[in-house]
């Protein structure tokens, strides 16, 4: 079986690390690694400056989701990974200029405490009523329509619960727009519960009962055998790089082709045709792992319903701005993890992460990394401004939201580094459910082609990995029913 997998991210990585093992352990299998760029990982990217890890890209990925941290231990890098210091998570949301943090109880985006709820400063008085009645809210029969999220939130808390808690929260994710994103996708578990109770503050206190449950009976183990609580985020101690460097290095040097964008691809009886660098070569199948917008241009003429259904996959790009301060200089940061900014105070930045608190190990001692994001759907004019320009935007902003520190005087960070990433964070927009099934029919038509990266069942690098290494799997298993 000869395959292609047309780009390098984690997703055409994980992709090429699972035909590996099967080559490796025997099965006729040769495969061809795309990537349009001169190098690996996509937008997993980091480095080591002066002793601090850096990441451009993604920092971590959720522990909740097993195939990241899976794939890391069969790299070798079991010892790498490190959780995120969750005894000293706290978010704050900014609001004209005052950093409040997030109630005590809130559960994503449902507030399940009364007292903190009832004393933050974060929402108005008519806002935190609102919330107080939203227990009443009877239960929505379910049905096939969809929803944004911002329409979800909205019908049981109020507007400003949009602005100051869905907006940012969901910006800081997907860098999208709580106006537009699917709640059927993003938020399945709040649609579900709205069915069952009515009230998501109900259902998610119904939730939160069973998993304490759970918890106090150890899911039947005995208490000595009973693991610890897992951090939210996991990442390993020298960047995600140490998994994209690993995979690169499980992989056959030769099968790997850089700086090599695929021009054309075509459909015919006798398989896949892929033309790059003036080259064409024929293969059975193809793992189509570029964002979804590529993946219509090349398949446009082999199947334009497809490829118009792909094109249609909104994108939105991002910038990522680390900033490396001596901590001496810097003066006491606000406790937590860093902040989140709403569209609506009208700023360049989106979020703003204390790296150094995030995970520790990673900075060396007195030094504090800040890493500030911009862009999103609302703000992709960001992307021209020079890195002089955005590194001011964000010095300028840091220092009038955290006026207390030396930020605010304008210190001089000791580093600075910019990173672009046009069109690169899909955004599941209401109907993306729908809009997946029929890509699915579309794909089941054409023998030996499959998709994957973050436009599909998961923006985060574990859903990459899982994609990725699913779609080999199942070009493999159908390998092998052909032969039989």
């Amino acid at each position: 079986m000869r395959t292609a997998i047309i780009g390098g991210g984690v997703a055409g990585l994980a992709a090429a690390y699972e035909l590996e093992k099967a080559r490796a352990a025997g099965a006729a299998i040769e495969y061809t690694l795309y990537e349009a760029t001169p190098r690996l990982g996509g937008v997993v990217a980091s480095e080591i400056v002066d002793g601090a890890v850096l990441e451009r890209g993604p920092d971590s990925f959720l522990s909740e989701k097993p195939a990241a941290a899976e794939l890391c231990r069969e790299l070798g890098l079991g010892s790498e990974l490190l959780g995120s210091n969750d005894a000293d998570r706290k978010t704050c949301i900014v609001v004209r200029n005052r950093l409040i943090p997030l109630p005590d109880g809130l559960m994503f985006l449902v507030p399940t405490k009364l007292i903190p709820t009832a004393l933050t400063p974060l929402f108005s008085p008519m806002t935190k009523a609102r919330m107080a009645l939203e227990l009443l809210h009877p239960p929505r029969p379910s049905n096939d329509e969809d929803e944004s999220v911002a329409s979800l939130v909205e019908r049981h808390f109020g507007a400003e619960a949009v602005d100051r808690l869905a907006d940012p929260l969901l910006s800081g994710i997907y860098g999208g727009d709580a106006a537009q994103l699917s709640a059927r996708t993003v938020l399945p578990r709040l649609v579900e519960m709205e069915a069952e109770f009515g009230s998501l503050t109900r259902g998610m206190l119904a939730a939160h009962r069973k998993m304490r449950a759970a918890a106090a009976h150890g899911n039947g183990r005995p208490a000595n055998q009973r693991p610890g609580p897992r951090s939210i985020f996991t990442t390993l101690r020298g960047g995600l790089q140490q998994m994209v460097d690993a995979l690169a290095a499980r992989i056959d040097p030769a099968a790997a082709r850089l700086s090599a964008p695929v021009n054309s691809l075509s459909k015919s009886t006798g398989g896949w045709s892929v033309r790059a660098g003036g080259e064409t070569k024929l293969y059975h199948s193809v793992i189509a792992a570029t964002p979804a917008w590529a993946a219509a241009a090349l398949l446009s003429g082999v199947d334009a319903e497809l490829a118009e259904e792909l094109g249609a996959i909104p994108y939105s790009s991002s910038i990522t701005v680390n900033l490396i301060y001596n901590e001496a200089n810097l003066g006491p940061l606000p406790e937590g993890f860093g902040f989140l900014v709403p569209a609506s105070e009208g700023r360049a930045m989106l979020a703003c992460t204390f790296v150094h608190r995030k995970f520790l190990g990673r900075t060396p001692r007195g030094k504090a990394v800040l890493r500030a994001f911009l862009g999103g759907m609302k703000n992709e004019a960001l992307l021209d401004k020079s890195d002089a320009a955005l590194i001011a935007a964000v010095r300028q902003e840091l220092g009038e939201i955290l006026s207390r520190t030396g930020l605010a005087r304008g210190i001089e960070p000791e580093f600075a580094q910019v990173s672009r990433w046009r069109r690169a964070m899909a955004q599941y927009a209401v109907g993306h459910r729908q809009r997946q099934q029929r890509i699915a029919e579309r794909v089941a038509r054409l023998d030996g082609l499959r998709l994957a990266g973050n436009a599909y069942d998961g923006i985060g690098v574990s859903d990459c990995i899982r994609l990725g290494r699913q779609a080999a799997r199942e070009l493999m298993a159908a390998g092998q029913t052909a032969q039989a």
